[in-house]
């Protein structure tokens, strides 16, 4: 068995939580566990009530923060955030934190001036859930409106060229021919092939670790391009990731793989990834074009999965793996060959056997690693059950305590594919139909 991909998710290995965020209080404690559970909103009521009661309260405040980050609130994020750099100003993770807010809003300029004073070289929080906020590469936008888009109309459409072992399509890099690429929603920006990065005279901004599938890690290169073209629209001055990626172009079976399409650049879009049509249907990110999507009529039942975004995009939901207990999970479309990927905790819970018999060999970003098949005999993710889901077992889940609570795993390719995935950054959620 040959596994080609198993996707892009980049992070560094777990820490433990910042001694600013220990418990000061029984409600803290109370708090902190709910969140440790996942229980965000729970959690977020408490530090509320907490923070009501005493405003200097650093713990209480600094959590609203990362919880309204969480939930993708950004006005919210930026006032807690605000608040607690004002509580302590020496502190480095409220720092960090509001340059994401400013990250997610393309506000480079404000988000590479927030993270002054950071060691950037020894941040956990920067090194672990924010490898994308990279100084250099943020200032080299002033002037320039991050992923703007140019083009008419409020939808366009691009035909897939095929969607197995995963989606694939044509876009053009700063006005050159057509090249290939294919999504995974397990990386966070646009990601170049290494070569193809040189080819282009891409600006580089240094490299950060990354740390892959099976806890493998690689170094990622920064840089950017001017624009990417697809369907009848241009988005220009994107930030972008470097990988050698052309290794992998036979086992996509086409020509040459120069690049991937990642979360970050669906999050500036309302953004379809159609399976069973082959379609991938990029809507402009407008409350117009939620309210339009909603009252479409479809053809089945659409349903709806509350999601939080972890680190700088780590699509998260509840769902649930066997008879086990429901826990959160991470939606990565890269993963290929495969409907799951459990950390090795749920699958002893879950009493699940690894087929030995059947071990093969794959590729994820960091390399070539050894892959172990496994079956699990019910799937779900918010509402969505599958049966008979195949796993893939491949090392560590590096991420499965990196962001200060559980995940039990992702949902991969073989999940998502029979259906119509749209991923909503508005409102906070993946529909499914």
């Amino acid at each position: 068995m040959k596994i080609a991909w198993m996707g892009l998710a980049l992070a560094l290995a777990a820490t433990p939580a910042p001694a600013a965020w220990a418990t000061e209080t029984s409600d803290g404690a109370t708090a902190d566990g709910l969140f440790k559970a996942g229980k965000f909103a729970e959690a977020g009521a408490i530090d509320a009530r907490l923070a009501a009661k005493d405003a200097s309260d650093y713990r209480a405040v600094l959590q609203l923060g990362r919880i309204a980050l969480l939930a993708n609130d950004l006005a919210a994020a930026h006032r807690w955030l605000t608040m607690a750099i004002a509580l302590r100003p020496a502190d480095a993770d409220p720092k960090v934190m509001l340059a994401e807010a400013y990250y997610r809003a393309d506000d480079f300029q404000h988000a590479a001036a927030a993270l002054k004073g950071v060691d950037v070289a020894k941040n956990a929080l920067l090194i672990n859930d924010y490898p994308t906020l990279n100084v250099a590469k943020l200032e080299s936008f002033k002037g320039q409106i991050p992923y703007e888009v140019t083009g008419a109309g409020e939808t366009t459409t691009v035909t897939l060229i095929k969607t197995e072992p995963l989606p694939l399509l044509r876009v053009r890099i700063n006005g050159g021919e057509p090249v290939t690429f294919f999504i995974d929603t397990g990386g966070s920006e646009i990601v170049l092939d290494s070569a193809f990065a040189r080819e282009l005279g891409t600006p580089t901004f240094g490299k950060v670790t990354g740390t892959f599938s099976g806890g493998q890690e690689a170094g990622v290169g920064l840089g950017r391009i001017e624009s990417l073209a697809l369907g009848g629209w241009t988005v220009r001055n994107l930030p972008v990731a470097t990988l050698p990626l052309r290794q992998l172009s036979e086992d996509f079976g086409v020509k040459r793989i120069d690049g991937v399409i990642g979360t970050t650049f669906f999050y500036h879009f309302l953004a379809t990834l159609d399976y069973p049509h082959g379609q991938l249907v990029l809507r402009r990110k407008t409350a117009r074009s939620v309210d339009q999507f909603m009252q479409a009529s479809t053809s089945g039942p659409r349903i709806a999965v509350p999601i939080w975004m972890a680190g700088d995009h780590f699509m998260i939901g509840w769902g649930r793996v066997d008879s086990l207990p429901p826990s959160l999970l991470f939606v990565d479309t890269g993963l290929m060959g495969g409907g799951v990927k459990l950390a090795e905790s749920v699958i002893k819970a879950a009493g699940i056997t690894l087929d030995e018999s059947k071990a093969g060999e794959g590729a994820g970003g960091g390399g070539t690693l050894k892959v172990i098949p496994y079956d699990v005999g019910r799937v779900s993710f918010g509402d969505l059950t599958e049966e008979n889901v195949k796993g893939l077992y491949d090392g560590p889940f590096p991420w499965e305590e990196t962001f200060g609570f559980h995940l039990a795993g992702m949902v991969g390719h073989d999940f998502f594919k029979p259906h119509a995935v749209t991923f909503d950054f508005q409102d906070m959620k993946v529909f499914i139909q």
